[in-house]
C-alpha cells in the first residue's frame, strides 16, 4: 500500500460540501480514483475501437492464426525457462 500526502487547495464551500457529504474520506476517495481509472480505460478502449473500425486488419487465415498461438505458446515456454 502506498500513502500519500498531499496538499489540495479547494474553494471553502465545495470543501465543506464534499466533507458533509463524506467525499474527502480516504475509502471515499480511493472509490473516485477508481471510478475515474476505469472511466479512463473505457475511453481509451473506445478510441481504438474507433481505429480499428476506421482501419480494419485483414481476415487471418486457419494457417495464421495457428501460426500465432504456436508463437505464443513457445514465448511462453521460453519465459518460463522450459
Amino acid at each position: 500500500m502506498t500513502t500519500l500526502q498531499v496538499k489540495l487547495e479547494l474553494p471553502d464551500p465545495l470543501a465543506k460540501e464534499a466533507q458533509a457529504a463524506g467525499l474527502l474520506a480516504p475509502e471515499q476517495l480511493v472509490r473516485m480514483l477508481r471510478e475515474a481509472l476505469r472511466a479512463k480505460r473505457i475511453e481509451k478502449l473506445a478510441a481504438a475501437r474507433e481505429v480499428l473500425a476506421a482501419n480494419p486488419l485483414p481476415p487471418m487465415t486457419t494457417e495464421e492464426i495457428q501460426a500465432e498461438i504456436d508463437a505464443y505458446r513457445a514465448e511462453v515456454r521460453r519465459a518460463a525457462g522450459t
